[in-house]
């Protein structure tokens, strides 16, 4: 009767829309990341007036399920290298949780236009360099493959505990162009360091109590399902599939911000 209570504020239709936005969310999230883009925009139209924070919180719930299910995923097929994959995760989980601690001090929206200058940078440089990703490019010492990813961790880290939409694709881009992984190892390394930065942020959140419990329990069995069909496809395709979706939600991610950003104007 308990757990029953929880769903009876909200309508099948607003369940069916956000089950099915966190499936896809789910799938691209597992391939290269970008699945808020997906997930937040469906929780902000169905809860157009409830606080930023809440629905950030009931997000992490839902994407912390599906990308741990992920990275479950990656951990059977792909061999990492632990103390880098420590490293990363160490800065990126005292970022994100910086990050979650500032969201309700600062307004999120003047970020925007940074992040869209950003993401077109991304696309020109990813669709430029056509051979970006299909291989490991660097040989990098251990020891400057650890200090790069101490930045990498920390800012984007922070970045998704602030904010959050698209940190999976930052996370695959900084492990591809700055480490110098390919796609599919990438995308692998950044599901391991998103599960500890989504676990980050929700300490905050929870301990806030910012999130809806029904809507996060539906939200994250769709987000499983579609993250484990999702990195299915990833690891069966490998790295032209990978940097195809990659690209394609870079642009989605373009085109999203530029509205959010003229929209305003």
């Amino acid at each position: 009767m308990i757990f029953s209570n929880i769903f009876d504020s909200y309508s099948a239709f607003t369940l069916f829309i956000l089950a099915s936005a966190a499936f896809f969310s789910g799938f691209i999230d597992a391939v290269v990341g970008g699945g808020g883009l997906i997930q937040v925009p469906a929780t902000l139209i169905q809860f157009p007036y409830t606080a930023l924070p809440t629905l950030f919180g009931t997000n992490k719930i839902a994407s912390l399920s599906g990308t741990s299910i992920a990275a479950f995923q990656y951990a059977k097929k792909i061999k990492f290298n632990f103390k880098l994959l420590f490293v990363v995760s160490i800065f990126a989980f005292i970022a994100s949780f910086a990050g979650a601690k500032l969201i309700s001090k600062l307004n999120v929206v003047q970020l925007k236009p940074l992040i869209l200058v950003i993401l077109i940078f991304i696309a020109v440089y990813t669709f430029a360099k056509k051979d970006l990703g299909s291989e490991p490019t660097k040989n990098l010492t251990l020891n400057r493959k650890l200090f790069y990813g101490l930045l990498l961790g920390t800012i984007v880290g922070f970045y998704d505990g602030f904010f959050g939409p698209g940190t999976g694709s930052f996370f695959v881009l900084g492990f591809v162009v700055v480490i110098g992984f390919d796609f599919l190892h990438a995308s692998a390394y950044s599901k391991i360091v998103n599960c500890v930065t989504n676990i980050s942020a929700l300490f905050v959140f929870v301990n806030q109590k910012n999130y809806l419990l029904g809507v996060a329990i539906v939200m994250a069995i769709f987000n499983m399902l579609g993250n484990y069909i999702g990195s299915k496809f990833a690891i069966k395709k490998g790295n032209k599939f990978v940097r195809t979706i990659f690209l394609f939600i870079v642009i989605i991610m373009i085109l999203r911000f530029s509205y959010d950003v003229f929209s305003t104007n």
